[in-house]
């Protein structure tokens, strides 16, 4: 969708132009249990140091072919987003290194915050240097007993390297796989020469089996995300009208069992006088 481009050898997702968005997405949902996906993605241009950007996004969300400014995706999605951000937009960072690969999970209260990028939400992250490499680069997500690893070969070596694990992630079955970027004033090509998406055979005990069944909401043991509720209705004309004439009934009543109650304490204590 948007502006990506199919070519003989890749899906080139943002030309490197100015304002430029492009994604890919499945079509059918993944209702695998555990699974693994394999990115095989390229990101070069023209742009010399911090003068290039924004980078791409790989998405297992509810909703598909939403564009948006999230990397070219919609805002307070719903699921899992991981991040390979090539430029720094909050000026104080420094102890961050750019290109970052980071990832976050949302039941769709929260918003990625591009000024600081996405650090108020992220579940972890580790500094990628992917930009304008002469050898393949690649990206793994895997998602097991509800354990999510991310992993990177980008050293040339065809060696996996730790980036993020965080345990405790539940992710919904029938989600989409997407990946999505997105250009503005500064600029990249964004490749995606392969997405391969493999099913984990896992086994599990008895306990694990209760612990892991389905769940309809993304979220993260141990981080609280704001629940999603809808709010109540406002309350109609006649509603209204009768909780103020009951209240005011109300009302009345206790203070007239208010006022015989104080009249039969005043004449107790008269006879008790006299």
């Amino acid at each position: 969708m948007g502006n990506a481009m199919v070519m003989t050898q890749y899906i080139r997702l943002t030309p490197d132009m100015q304002s430029k968005q492009g994604a890919l997405w499945n079509r059918v949902p993944c209702f695998l249990r555990d699974w693994e996906l394999q990115v095989h993605f390229k990101i070069h241009g023209q742009g010399k140091k911090n003068l290039h950007g924004d980078g791409l996004a790989i998405w297992y969300t509810k909703d598909r072919m939403q564009p948006g400014p999230v990397f070219g995706n919609m805002d307070k999605f719903v699921g899992l987003g991981v991040f390979v951000d090539t430029y720094p937009n909050e000026e104080k960072q420094q102890e961050r290194v750019f290109p970052y690969i980071s990832a976050m999970v949302n039941n769709g209260s929260l918003s990625y915050d591009h000024e600081r990028d996405g650090r108020p939400t992220e579940l972890g992250g580790c500094t990628a240097i992917v930009r304008n490499l002469h050898y393949d680069t690649f990206l793994v997500i895997r998602y097991v007993k509800r354990h999510l690893t991310i992993m990177m070969d980008i050293d040339g070596k065809h060696e996996w390297r730790d980036c993020i694990e965080v345990p405790g992630v539940r992710l919904p079955r029938g989600y989409y796989f997407g990946t999505s970027s997105i250009t503005g004033d500064l600029s990249d090509n964004h490749d995606v020469i392969s997405l391969k998406l493999f099913e984990l055979t896992v086994e599990r005990t008895p306990e694990e089996e209760k612990l892991h069944r389905d769940v309809f909401l993304p979220s993260v043991d141990n981080m609280k995300l704001p629940d999603m509720t809808a709010p109540l209705p406002p309350l109609s004309g006649l509603a209204l009208f009768l909780i103020v004439f009951f209240s005011l009934v109300f009302s009345v009543f206790a203070i007239v069992i208010g006022i015989i109650l104080y009249n039969k304490w005043q004449e107790q204590s008269r006879k008790r006088f006299y």
